[in-house]
């Protein structure tokens, strides 16, 4: 195996709102895994001037003004900003597939971070063209049916047939109908991947549980440290294992200074072990961003929901145990 086929590709996308949690993606990858690279694609100029200014080993960044193409162009305005991203996510994949001439890439959400080498993920794949990932619903959160059985959050191609045939699809379809909408049996881009392992020849469904950790699924483990090493238990097995990525989607800033960490059950051990040393390393990073460009807030922040709608929503969710909005502290929450 020469050293090109060995490292580990990988691209993701976000703008300037959400660079703390990009950066903070990229240094957990950098500590866990020597041998990768991350195409980053730029989606507004003071993401794009940050990045560029860091020059950060293992990452190219690329402008919108290199990567989008006719076809994008042509229905960037019958989509509103997340659509727009959703929309991109396939394309993103084989732009460096192609313009970079990689053997393999793996798209991954920039609000993902890593405890432990993913290459487990891509030894397990073996020599399969397709990696999906379920999302492994807590049955009390299962929204499958609406979002889809699979989570677009880290999914791998190579630069195959098998594997260019199922992304050339995907991006066609994403750009034909690609909408923060349910509708006939479509959401996103995600519900396009429930019927891959069928469709499609050489599709291969993750099974190890450390890659998908996130909100709608940790109820089902145990968090804890083994020594100084980071540990999930199957509370139905009993089985243990190595975390690999969480995903911290749901995760939002206010602008008066508080965060919400999502509306799921969160215990105690979850909190303390994953959301606290995110948090931490997410304010580390917008320091350093303020050190380059101070004229913006990388967490994106906005502004609280107000009103009677929020004030019920507040007391259900407080009701239900499942209110998770936090002032921000110098030590995080």
């Amino acid at each position: 195996m020469n050293e090109r086929d060995s490292t580990l590709y990988y691209c993701t996308l976000f703008d300037s709102n959400y660079l703390s949690r990009g950066l903070a993606m990229y240094t957990s990858l950098a500590a866990v895994c020597s041998d990768f690279h991350l195409y980053v694609f730029a989606f507004d100029d003071k993401c794009l001037s940050v990045l560029r200014k860091m020059a950060l080993p293992h990452l190219t960044v690329i402008p919108l003004s290199e990567f989008e193409d006719p076809a994008l162009l042509k229905v960037k305005p019958t989509r509103n900003r997340a659509e727009y991203c959703w929309t991109c996510s396939s394309s993103t994949i084989l732009y460096c597939i192609q313009q970079f001439q990689l053997p393999h890439c793996t798209y991954i959400d920039a609000d993902l971070y890593f405890y432990n080498n993913p290459r487990v993920l891509m030894e397990e794949m073996g020599n399969h063209s397709v990696m999906i990932t379920e999302h492994r619903y807590t049955p009390k959160y299962d929204k499958s049916k609406l979002s889809g059985k699979y989570c677009v959050q880290y999914i791998t191609f190579r630069n195959n047939r098998w594997g260019l045939e199922a992304l050339e699809w995907w991006r066609n379809a994403c750009l034909d109908w690609c909408y923060d909408r349910h509708e006939d049996g479509k959401f996103g881009d995600q519900k396009y991947l429930d019927d891959w392992p069928t469709r499609f020849l050489n599709v291969w469904v993750m099974e190890n549980p450390g890659g998908g950790l996130a909100l709608w699924n940790i109820q089902q483990y145990d968090v804890f440290k083994a020594g100084d090493r980071l540990r999930c238990r199957e509370i139905s097995t009993g089985k243990e294992f190595d975390p690999i990525f969480y995903h911290f989607h749901y995760l939002k800033y206010f602008n008066d200074n508080t965060i919400e960490l999502g509306r799921r059950t969160i215990t105690p051990a979850v909190k303390k072990l994953f959301y606290e040393p995110y948090i931490l390393e997410l304010e580390k990073t917008k320091r350093l961003v303020a050190g380059i460009d101070p004229s913006f807030d990388p967490h994106g922040a906005r502004p609280r929901p107000s009103g009677l709608k929020a004030m019920l929503v507040t007391l259900l969710r407080k009701l239900t145990n499942v209110y998770h909005i936090y002032p921000l502290k110098e030590s995080g929450i």
